[in-house]
């Protein structure tokens, strides 16, 4: 863990990392819990404060570089994933963070999305989701829900929305985690778990946007249902939830299915148990697939799957490069292969 870039020398605090800019977000907005548990992570890393890099494209998520008192880069719109990799692969020092809403991410931004996740670069992607384009003011986006009346749907949207755990391991994701935005603490600790992580990791954020999807995912976070409609996820641990935690979750067949313990002889020994960690990714998959009412939402970190990460491959290659190549000097290149003289 945090194996090539330098500790800081001196205990970072959250203050550290506090920008002298104001903070334009809307009253309510969930980016505000956001920012605070970023501010919470960042000093637990426990990197030189001149190693964090925050990277955005375009939206209201995409305000965050200025929120944060790190080296930024506020790029266009869908490109944050892009610059991110450029710049993780030029300085592999460098703890790189992206902040992007399911528009900038997952429309303009698709085609970045997918291949950095298939190339598996070394960056942490929070993917702010409210499930609609935020800050121009209220036209579906690529997660807007079939139905939805917005301003560029006004009889209701007639597309099929992305789950984003389906098109991040659809797109070979080696880390998926999902938390709502009224849990600091549990967002705090999923994004030390990303920053951990070899590879890239994606945070989906279920988002208030106070404006022009109020309360969209109130039937998921709201204080009333939360306990029966979330499960969090624990490595190592049975898959339990409900406000008595007398529910569970069991494959049954090809799926997953709700059980609640002691009837029908079901008890907690034959509930799943998380493993984060298992390179296949089929009950991944389906944990992501949950929705409400008819399953829990997964929250926490559902896929952490080891594997080798683009940045420490490139530097392998071209370690070995230098070491087997017959060119070592830029004279060797120019005198190399077919030369001639005039």
């Amino acid at each position: 863990m945090y194996k090539k870039v330098e500790k800081s020398p001196v205990e970072l605090t959250k203050q550290d990392f506090v920008s002298d800019q104001m903070v334009k977000w809307c009253p309510g907005c969930g980016a505000h819990a956001i920012l605070a548990a970023v501010g919470n992570v960042f000093p637990k890393i426990g990197y030189r404060k001149e190693n964090f890099a925050m990277v955005s494209g375009i939206g209201c998520s995409s305000r965050f570089p200025y929120y944060v008192d790190t080296f930024g880069f506020h790029g266009i719109h869908g490109r944050a994933a892009a610059i991110a990799s450029g710049l993780k692969i030029a300085n592999p020092g460098l703890s790189v963070w992206v902040a992007t809403g399911d528009g900038d991410s997952m429309a303009i931004g698709g085609n970045h999305f997918i291949h950095v996740l298939r190339r598996n670069i070394d960056i942490n992607i929070i993917l702010f989701n409210n499930q609609i384009y935020g800050l121009t003011k209220g036209q579906f986006s690529p997660t807007t829900p079939i139905g939805s009346v917005t301003k560029t749907s006004p009889h209701g949207t007639i597309e099929h929305p992305f789950t984003v755990s389906g098109l991040v391991m659809g797109a070979q994701g080696t880390f998926f985690a999902r938390v709502p935005d009224n849990n600091v603490k549990l967002m705090s600790e999923v994004f030390f778990e990303a920053a951990k992580h070899d590879g890239t990791s994606v945070v989906e954020i279920l988002q208030n946007c106070i404006i022009f999807a109020d309360k969209v995912h109130d039937h998921i976070t709201d204080r009333s249902m939360r306990e029966e409609r979330q499960l969090f996820l624990k490595q190592g641990e049975p898959m339990i939830f409900g406000k008595n935690q007398d529910k569970g979750i069991i494959l049954n067949g090809t799926h997953l299915e709700v059980v609640e313990l002691g009837k029908n002889g079901i008890n907690e020994k034959d509930l799943l148990v998380h493993d984060m960690y298992t390179r296949n990714p089929g009950i991944h998959r389906m944990l992501g697939w949950m929705k409400a009412p008819d399953y829990p939402v997964a929250m926490g970190v559902i896929r952490a799957a080891p594997a080798d990460s683009y940045d420490e491959l490139t530097e392998r290659q071209i370690e070995t490069a230098k070491k087997t190549s017959k060119i070592q000097t830029v004279n060797d290149l120019l005198r190399s292969g077919d030369t001639w003289e005039i």
